[in-house]
């Protein structure tokens, strides 16, 4: 190896090495409390650690996430869980199952979404392991100010438009295919259901292709140092933790990582009317597939 590629190697490995350091301290710093510029932004975006998630096993052992979009925005009540997922990952595997709760599920406490205005991120997990008879190790919850927000810092976010969209409820306009959409137009698509016949049915299915087209695009762009800057850069201007630490933080990122898009299922309960007013009910074959879900967090049989 010639002199100059031996500088080259070593500054190449410094830098790297610097950057990842600076990056470990500002989130180390941010999570012990230290005020530091970037972390003054607005809080949109809660990230919670379940008790469950004490007992979730070792590095390599199935765990699930309740993933919430609530429907607080100045002026209106409420921050009822509008976008319910529960996501099963399995680390092992390389394999996750996206299973999208429609919000009128019926629960011992009236509809699910009732849930995160009467307990937060928690109340909601508690009820959503209710119904699915999983274990939530974490909850993550983002309102409709930080959902355009975090798509507008990601340059946009593709999506599959199943059907044409003309809803003045959500603001949702869209012909059907592929495009790029900004915060506004993503919140709006999020939340159309008056376009299809199967109303939220379809749109938690909607939302569940939406987030796992994300999840692809934030992959990709985190595969660098830069990506991952960018990253962590969002996280701390406006998430806040509660009970998770840097250890928790770095397997989450590093299990996501992991994961193979294209082995990622997204899947919407199965559900029949009744079970409370104007409310909906699992059906007779939801049974098998929650017992599917749960023991390893992903579907084989479904």
């Amino acid at each position: 190896m010639t002199r100059v590629l031996r500088r080259a190697v070593a500054w190449t490995f410094a830098a790297t090495a610097s950057v990842a350091l600076v990056v470990a301290a500002l989130v180390a710093a941010w999570l012990a409390g230290v005020r530091i510029p970037i972390a003054s932004g607005a809080t949109y975006l809660q990230v919670v650690k379940v008790s469950e998630a004490d007992a979730a096993g070792g590095p390599g052992a199935p765990f699930f996430i309740m993933l919430i979009g609530s429907d607080f925005r100045p002026g209106v009540g409420g921050a009822r869980g509008d976008a319910l997922h529960v996501v099963g990952v399995n680390p092992a595997l390389g394999r996750a199952t996206i299973l999208n709760i429609p919000r009128d599920v019926c629960t011992s406490a009236g509809k699910i979404n009732n849930g995160h205005a009467r307990g937060g991120p928690r109340g909601q997990a508690d009820l959503a392991s209710e119904v699915v008879g999983v274990p939530i190790h974490y909850a993550i919850s983002v309102d409709f100010a930080g959902f355009d927000s975090i798509v507008n810092a990601m340059g946009g976010v593709e999506v599959d438009v199943p059907a044409p969209m003309d809803d003045p409820f959500s603001g949702a306009y869209f012909a059907p295919g592929r495009l790029r959409m900004n915060g506004a137009q993503a919140l709006a698509f999020a939340r159309d259901r008056h376009d299809f016949p199967r109303g939220d049915i379809q749109r938690s299915e909607n939302q569940g292709s939406m987030l796992l087209s994300g999840f692809r695009q934030l992959q990709e762009e985190a595969d660098d140092v830069a990506g991952e800057m960018r990253l962590v850069v969002l996280l701390a201007r406006h998430a806040q933790l509660d009970g998770v630490g840097l250890a928790d933080l770095y397997r989450l990122g590093r299990v996501a990582q992991a994961l193979d898009p294209d082995g990622v299922r997204n899947v919407t309960m199965p559900v029949v009317n009744g079970g409370c007013s104007g409310g909906l009910r699992p059906s007779a074959d939801a049974a098998a597939l929650f017992a599917d879900f749960g023991d390893d967090g992903v579907l084989q049989q479904h």
